[in-house]
């Protein structure tokens, strides 16, 4: 339930690179361990030091511009909710002692932090006690208690990542925040706009990277074998049952209904026209509150289903004559099938291809006349599609 007027913050709690990479074995418990501990820490700093019962969507995401395991997730956290001292609407106010100049602010970021680590790490120790953890590779060596003792220690001498970001600029609206935030909703860790080249040995992508938390705004090229790409991206996959998007306080299910109808009697009497944009919304009026929202063509705040594309399967990505698989997938897959063809068939492949292909469409028309050309599918696939034209000499 997005409400305009109101501040809306995005708030990144990330593991710290040893749990990111212990996390690949473990990924239901760490991404439990790292949704879990960022919800409760941050909702917990909201309720003391800003005294508002707040909401949040968080997105699961496990890798960084570079494709290495990176844990992290987003959450949208709202800066105003119902209070939980009295029957009033309270918002997110800075501290007398702050040193925030911007005007936004939701909590302490530094205690945040701090809670933020110790909550994790409690959680962590509870997992291996319990014997939820599994250990292999380079973490061996963490069933010894002597070993384990000595991890536990180097996580909490280390600062771990988490931070407020406000609304890109003072006149953005609730819905361009929550627009920004859905780009992490859907897709994959790479996009093909990223990929430069690709071919059956490397591929090359665009990626920032730098010391700086997140890399460096400016993007620079990155090669990889094409079997460790395909490795890194395979990483990212998530297991099944493994929830992305989870909602929590007053947007988790159990509460949505009575949490919402709080917030509408609360901030209506804001002296505010309470304009409520739910995407999950199926009754109820918004043409008199939001005529800015309506069609200018059609007039109408509703937007109709027209047509749904399933996401299609793996079998259906991995066939390069399949119009799902990614184009320099394909490319890869014809090089290696022109390579077996001329291992097989020498020098001479491409007149056995064409001969073959005219033998085939003779068979299939044999009553052509020699006026018409016959125009055959070649065995390059599958973008783009490429025909010979051969006039049958007949």
């Amino acid at each position: 339930m997005i409400l305009p007027g109101v501040t809306y913050y995005q708030v990144v709690f990330t593991l710290p690179s040893e749990l990111s990479e212990l996390a690949l074995a473990n990924r239901h418990e760490m991404a439990d361990l790292l949704v879990g501990s960022a919800w409760k820490t941050l909702s917990k700093q909201i309720k003391s030091e800003q005294d508002y019962d707040p909401a949040a969507i968080s997105v699961l995401h496990t890798w960084n511009q570079k494709l290495d395991s990176h844990w992290h997730v987003h959450l949208l956290v709202p800066g105003e909710g119902p209070s939980l001292s009295g029957p009033t609407w309270k918002r997110a106010l800075s501290p007398v002692d702050s040193a925030s100049s911007d005007g936004y602010h939701l909590v302490r970021v530094d205690p945040l932090r701090q809670a933020y680590r110790r909550r994790a790490i409690a959680k962590l120790q509870r997992l291996r006690r319990s014997g939820k953890l599994n250990f292999g590779g380079k973490f061996e060596s963490l069933r010894n208690d002597a070993d384990w003792d000595a991890f536990i220690e180097k996580l909490e001498s280390k600062k771990w990542v988490a931070f407020i970001q406000p609304p890109p600029s003072e006149s953005s609206s609730a819905n361009q925040v929550v627009r920004y935030l859905t780009r992490y909703l859907t897709g994959g860790p790479i996009s093909d706009r990223r990929i430069r080249a690709a071919d059956s040995k490397e591929v090359t992508f665009m990626a920032r990277e730098g010391a700086r938390t997140g890399g460096e705004r400016s993007q620079v090229p990155i090669t990889l074998s094409t079997t460790e790409f395909i490795q890194k991206w395979c990483l990212h996959v998530q297991p099944n049952q493994l929830t992305k998007t989870r909602y929590f306080g007053g947007w988790c299910n159990q509460r949505q209904a009575a949490y919402r109808s709080r917030c509408e009697e609360l901030f209506s009497a804001l002296d505010h026209s309470y304009d409520s944009i739910d995407p999950l919304e199926t009754a109820g009026d918004l043409t008199n509150h939001c005529a800015d929202l309506l069609c200018p063509a059609y007039g109408s705040d509703r937007m109709e289903l027209i047509e749904q594309t399933p996401k299609p399967t793996w079998a259906e990505l991995l066939d390069r004559e399949s119009d799902a698989c990614p184009a320099w997938y394909g490319a890869i897959q014809q090089m290696d099938f022109v390579r077996m063809l001329w291992d097989k068939y020498g020098i001479g492949c491409e007149d056995w291809d064409m001969r073959n292909a005219l033998e085939s469409a003779k068979a299939l028309e044999p009553k052509r006349s020699s006026n018409d050309q016959l125009r055959l599918p070649g065995f390059w696939r599958p973008d783009p599609l490429v025909a010979f034209d051969l006039i049958d000499s007949r």
